[in-house]
């Protein structure tokens, strides 16, 4: 009997001491809208194969483009994922905005002059805000990607002025503040999620659209009739990297350290295939919509103020809603970057 109470002990003993990976799920859901290429799908695929590599199999994520976890709605992957629905998602900031207000910031038009403003967001005291109030609804957001600066096209004519706007169907969206910029514009916004986009754009029953230049090349916007893109920088989707609470809390130290890092870097190669042909005097991305048959217009600084100035109201409106202290110290970031 003793010897069986002693081997009962010793069997509970290394049951206690077995690695937490034991308790882990044998596959993590990772959620974004878009698959490889686009930038946003290559970043969360980089994700979970360095995961994969660093844990030696141990921890295994698959991703799940479309935002087919939510049902094809993504502006609900920020409430699955805090809800434990989902376990992980390289999300955007534009979707996850009408949960946290605060992520509208990036939203605001024609905040982010140039690819430092955004590098001294997400890098600085702002990004570190954000992902604090990040944790505070549930989630752990680990690093941040990127889908670019979204510029706009459409089907009539080029866009020089916001009275080129007027009267157009543009697809815009599902965030409030979008709808008020296209219609301070003059445009008629019409909500729909990316999946509904390229349908109503091929029947025409918009007009018109605003997504990066990657986007534009690789779902092949010029063949449903977008043959006039206007390069005005009005805002950037920067990505972030999440884990649902329960989900990290679950990983043991060691690994949580290993899935950081990897969203580290594969952010930062996601952040490089965004910016491809567009940093440094590249100017191929363009000159590769250009060659797609497409008139590319790019803006003169007094074209683009045009534009400033007929979205100051909803600016100043939209800084009330989000909070002025956090945009206050995203003006003074970049105006000291």
């Amino acid at each position: 009997m003793r010897i069986l109470k002693v081997a009962l002990l010793a069997g509970l003993a290394a049951l206690t001491a077995m690695p937490a990976a034991a308790e882990y799920k044998e596959e993590y859901k990772i959620s974004t809208v878009v698959p490889a290429p686009f930038p946003w799908g290559i970043a969360a695929e980089k994700w979970a194969e360095l995961v994969g590599e660093r844990t030696d199999g141990r921890i295994k994520m698959k991703v799940y483009p479309g935002a087919q976890l939510v049902s094809g709605d993504q502006t609900k992957e920020f409430t699955a994922m805090r809800r434990g629905i989902i376990d992980m998602a390289v999300g955007s900031t534009i979707n996850w905005s009408p949960q946290i207000k605060e992520l509208n910031l990036f939203s605001l038009p024609f905040l982010m002059p140039d690819y430092e403003s955004i590098d001294v967001l997400t890098q600085g005291p702002v990004g570190e805000k954000l992902f604090a109030i990040l944790r505070e609804n549930g989630v752990e957001p680990l690093a941040w990607a990127e889908n670019g600066y979204r510029e706009v096209s459409n089907s009539k004519h080029p866009i020089r002025t916001p009275d080129d706007l007027k009267g157009l169907k543009m697809r815009v969206v599902g965030s409030p503040l979008f709808n008020d910029t296209f219609t301070a514009l003059g445009a008629n916004p019409t909500q729909m999620s990316w999946a509904d986009a390229k349908p109503a754009l091929t029947t025409g029953a918009v007009d018109g659209q605003e997504n990066p230049l990657s986007v534009f090349t690789i779902a092949k916007m010029h063949e449903i009739g977008q043959t006039n893109l206007t390069l005005w920088h009005y805002v950037a989707d920067p990505l972030i990297f999440a884990v649902n609470q329960d989900v990290w809390n679950a990983f043991s130290p060691e690994d949580q350290a290993i899935v950081r890092q990897a969203a580290l870097d594969a952010g930062a190669v996601g952040i490089e295939v965004a910016r491809k042909g567009l940093t440094g005097g590249d100017n191929s991305a363009i000159e590769e919509v250009r060659a797609l048959g497409v008139e590319v217009i790019e803006l003169t600084p007094e074209e683009r103020q045009a534009f400033v100035d007929a979205t100051r109201g909803v600016y100043a409106d939209w800084k009330e809603k989000i909070g002025p202290e956090i945009v206050e110290m995203a003006e003074e970031s970049i105006a000291n970057r």
